[in-house]
């Protein structure tokens, strides 16, 4: 059954119908004309087929009826239009229409993704999350070391961050000192582990993530998502629950895309002009959101969220951000005996951990907006090293995977060191991260996926540098004895 009919009463396999049980209790009713949730609207008016109608919206309408002449069409007054008036209606007033019951949209109103959660009432108000069991910076550390590899410093950073984030959330600035927000900006090269970083603290937390692309982003009135979808997006992840969303995480991935354009003379629509809308939500303020979709029309219904206390994530590559670091450092380069020279920053591995405030505005990032990010967090590219430690030690490593799969059809799978670092040598060469660790297992794994359940016979898989490097096979070995190379061309 499609997604569209989630609301329907459901068949089951008998073809008897089945009343699917919902909690309507726990939603708002919104207006059908105005799509306004009722604790905008006020009180609603239940017409058949679980249609809600607000009393603005009913009274206009009964004003509308009250002003229209209907002298040429006698039917209005019985209730019942012949086919001759009704087509004469049409001709006559084509921009009215009449709702029909029998679509299945009008019978269940509006779609509960759409729907806002009722905010409860005469309970005594619990904090969404306690002071108490929040977890200390070393505990959220050691939780993310169990799934991202390397990025020490970059994961010391989020963890202090995060949780002074949540102290002040929970406090509620329950004193005169008012604890003000660490948004936090990552800076790293493409595969390195940013989004996973962040996808790994919202699952250790347990509260409502959002993963937003800023390339989509475009200001106000221009063809693309309205900025205000980001928090849409978070609003949706908490359930359309309000108040929990107003605790989660939003992540701008790709945030160095929306940098100044160089040397243009045409309106900025989806770079500097994004990042000014973007300031009061990293601020913090109210905004008017969109319930279930991602722009803002007269069909969805809208509700307005406080973004003070959502903590904003923002992360991005900064192709050429090097390039400007290295010419600040190599500003006092001189001749002679002992001088700076100027390419002596040219083989710096780790060249992104000297950044500054002043290089990121220089790339094209408004003042305005790096302040209103004051943790600067850089990763480190990843190493040869940390690409076979990414292969086999995260709790989803990538090996494991494999030999979960190879299991399932009671074969065991091994890699040798040699074929671990092969792998990590070709992912060098691609020069993409850890996103080319999987593609390369993919490649060659295709062949001995295809083969294996062809020969119940074989227990073992090896996997070696040679078979690796195209310059022989794996070792395959039979149930009950030891692997043997297959020494065949690849």
């Amino acid at each position: 059954m499609s997604k569209e009919f989630d609301d329907l009463d459901e068949v089951n396999t008998e073809g008897e119908i089945e009343k699917k049980e919902d909690n309507d209790d726990e939603y708002e009713d919104i207006c059908f004309v105005c799509r306004r949730p009722e604790s905008i609207a006020g009180k609603m008016f239940h017409l058949p087929h679980d249609i809600c109608v607000c009393s603005d919206c009913m009274q206009k309408s009964i004003e509308m009826a009250n002003t229209m002449d209907f002298g040429d069409f006698p039917g209005m007054e019985t209730g019942s239009l012949s086919k001759e008036e009704f087509e004469k209606f049409q001709k006559q007033f084509p921009g009215m229409g009449f709702i029909n019951m029998s679509d299945p949209y009008a019978k269940n109103g509006v779609p509960k993704k759409q729907k806002l959660k009722k905010k409860k009432t005469g309970e005594k108000k619990q904090p969404l999350i306690d002071i108490k069991s929040i977890p200390v910076p070393h505990k959220i550390k050691a939780k993310l070391d169990d799934y991202v590899v390397g990025q020490e410093q970059a994961k010391k950073i989020i963890s202090v961050a995060v949780y002074n984030h949540y102290k002040r959330v929970a406090t509620n600035t329950m004193d005169e000192i008012e604890i003000e927000k660490s948004n936090i900006l990552m800076i790293g090269p493409t595969g390195c582990g940013k989004t996973h970083l962040v996808k790994t603290l919202a699952k250790l937390l347990d509260v409502p993530l959002a993963i937003a692309d800023a390339t989509s982003l475009t200001e106000a009135g221009y063809i693309g998502d309205d900025i205000e979808s980001v928090v849409s997006k978070l609003l949706a992840a908490a359930g359309n629950d309000v108040e929990k969303a107003e605790t989660g995480i939003i992540f701008v991935d790709e945030i160095d895309k929306i940098a100044k354009k160089q040397n243009t003379n045409s309106r900025d629509v989806s770079g500097e002009s994004v990042q000014q809308g973007m300031l009061k939500l990293l601020e913090g303020a109210e905004v008017e959101v969109p319930v279930g979709a991602n722009s803002k029309n007269a069909m969805v219904p809208m509700t307005t969220v406080n973004t003070r206390n959502i903590l904003f994530i923002c992360g991005g590559a900064f192709p050429g951000l090097e390039e400007i670091i290295k010419q600040r450092l190599s500003k006092q380069s001189g001749i002679g005996f002992n001088a700076d020279l100027k390419d002596r920053f040219d083989k710096e591995k780790n060249i992104l951990s000297k950044v500054l405030v002043e290089d990121i505005k220089k790339f094209g990032m408004i003042p305005e907006f790096v302040g209103r990010l004051p943790i600067i967090c850089s990763l480190e590219g990843l190493s040869k090293e940390a690409l076979v430690k990414i292969l086999k030690e995260p709790k989803n490593a990538i090996l494991k995977q494999y030999q979960k799969l190879l299991e399932l059809d009671e074969v065991k799978l091994e890699f040798e060191e040699d074929a671990l670092e092969a792998i990590a040598e070709r992912a060098l060469e691609r020069d993409t991260g850890a996103r080319a660790l999987r593609a390369i297992i993919e490649e060659f794994m295709l062949d001995i996926m295809y083969e294996i359940p062809k020969d119940d016979n074989i227990g073992t898989v090896t996997i070696t540098r040679a078979y690796i490097e195209g310059t022989g096979g794996p070792g395959i070995g039979i149930r009950g004895t030891a692997s043997l190379p297959d020494k065949s061309e690849h």
